[in-house]
C-alpha cells in the first residue's frame, strides 16, 4: 500500500505530530458531495482529490490525464455506485487496481431505493439501471439499519411523475440519512489502512453524524409548509431528497441528450403544469438551460436551479451541508410563489 501526504496537509504540519501525518492515505473521490463527506472524516489530516471535474455530469465522463493520475496515485477510491458512473469500472480496474475500493451504495447493503415510474413522457432516460426492483408511483423507501444514528424511512409519497426511470436511484447522497451512514463506512475504510489515525477518523465521523442529524431536522422544519408544493425537476434525481424531507416533485423533463423537447413533450409537460398546479421548474447546471426556457419561457412558472452536485459551492467539508441548504432554499422560494 502506497501512502503519500496530500498537498492540502502541508500547511497543517504544525498542528499535528509527524507520526500522525506520515501515513495519511490519498483518497480519490468521484463527485463534490462525496468529497465533502470524506473531507469531514479526514478532518485536518488531509483532503481527498476529485477525479471528475466539478460541474460535469457523472453519468458519462472521460477522464483527463490529471484525473487519471489521481486514480493511479490513490490508496483509497470512494465513489457512489456503478449505477451513477457506469463508465468507471474500467478506469478503477486499470488505474487503481492496488487501491482499496469503497462503493457507497453497494456497501450499504440494507438500503434500497428503487423506482419504476410508468408514464407517457415520450423520451428515453439518459441512463438505465438493471436491478431486480419494482415500484409504481408509490415510492416504498425502506431503511433498516442498526447504527445508533440511523432511522427508518417508510414513506408512501404518491409521485405522479410524468417520466420513466427504471431501477435503483443512484443519487443516494441526497438523503442525509445515507450520508450519516456513509461517514461510518468511510471512517471504517480509512481506519483499516491507517490504524494510527483510526480514532481521529471515527471521532470526525461521529461529529459529522451529529451535525447532519441536526441539519436534517432543520430542513424538515423549514420545508414543513412545502408538502403540497408541486415543482418540475430537470431529471429524476431527487427522490432521496423528496423522501427524506417530505416534498414531492410533480414530474421531470428528463432529457439526457440536451436536445430540444419535441412539440408533443412540451404539450405534455404544460398539461402537467396545469393539472398539478405546478408553480416552479428547476434546471440543472450540468444541462442546457435553454431546454427549460423552451418549455416554460412563455409561462408564469418560476424557473430556478436545482443542483444535486453543488456546482459553484466551495469544495470541502462544508459543501454537503451547503448543497442541501441550497436545494431547500429553492423549494422554499417555490412555496412562497404559490
Amino acid at each position: 500500500m502506497k501512502y503519500r501526504l496530500s498537498r492540502y496537509t502541508l500547511p497543517l504540519l504544525a498542528s499535528f505530530p509527524l507520526s500522525a501525518l506520515a501515513d495519511v492515505p490519498r483518497v480519490a473521490v468521484d463527485i463534490p458531495p462525496i468529497h465533502s463527506l470524506v473531507a469531514k472524516v479526514m478532518g485536518g489530516l488531509g483532503s481527498p482529490d476529485l477525479f471528475i471535474q466539478p460541474g460535469a455530469s457523472p453519468h458519462g465522463y472521460s477522464l483527463r490525464p490529471s484525473e487519471a493520475k489521481v486514480l493511479n496515485d490513490a490508496d483509497v477510491v470512494v465513489w457512489v455506485s456503478n449505477d451513477l458512473t457506469p463508465w468507471l469500472s474500467a478506469p478503477i480496474a486499470n488505474l487503481a487496481n492496488d487501491a482499496e475500493h469503497l462503493e457507497l451504495i453497494d456497501h450499504d447493503h440494507d438500503h434500497d431505493h428503487d423506482h419504476d415510474h410508468d408514464h407517457d413522457h415520450d423520451h428515453d432516460h439518459d441512463h438505465d439501471h438493471d436491478h431486480d426492483h419494482d415500484h409504481d408511483h408509490d415510492h416504498d423507501h425502506d431503511h433498516d439499519h442498526d447504527h445508533d444514528h440511523d432511522h427508518d424511512h417508510d414513506h408512501d409519497h404518491d409521485h405522479d411523475h410524468d417520466h420513466h426511470h427504471d431501477g435503483q436511484d443512484p443519487h443516494g447522497w441526497l438523503d442525509p440519512g445515507n450520508a450519516r451512514r456513509w461517514l461510518d463506512s468511510i471512517a471504517q475504510q480509512l481506519s483499516e489502512i491507517d490504524p494510527d489515525n483510526a480514532a481521529h477518523y471515527r471521532a470526525n465521523a461521529a461529529q459529522g453524524q451529529q451535525e447532519l442529524e441536526a441539519l436534517e431536522q432543520d430542513l424538515k422544519e423549514r420545508l414543513a409548509n412545502s408538502e403540497e408544493t408541486r415543482f418540475i425537476v430537470f431529471h429524476d434525481a431527487y427522490q432521496y431528497f423528496e423522501k427524506a424531507l417530505g416534498v414531492t416533485a410533480a414530474g421531470a423533463i428528463s432529457i439526457g441528450d440536451a436536445s430540444s423537447p419535441s412539440p408533443r413533450r412540451i404539450e405534455t409537460i404544460q398539461q402537467l403544469v396545469d393539472a398539478e398546479g405546478v408553480t416552479c421548474v428547476f434546471s440543472e447546471p450540468q444541462f442546457n438551460p435553454q431546454i427549460v426556457d423552451t418549455v416554460f419561457g412563455d409561462t408564469d412558472v418560476y424557473i430556478g436551479v436545482m443542483d444535486p452536485l453543488g456546482v459553484g459551492l466551495t469544495l470541502g467539508a462544508g459543501l454537503y451541508d451547503a448543497l442541501l441548504n441550497q436545494m431547500a432554499d429553492e423549494i422554499q422560494h417555490c412555496t412562497d410563489t404559490m
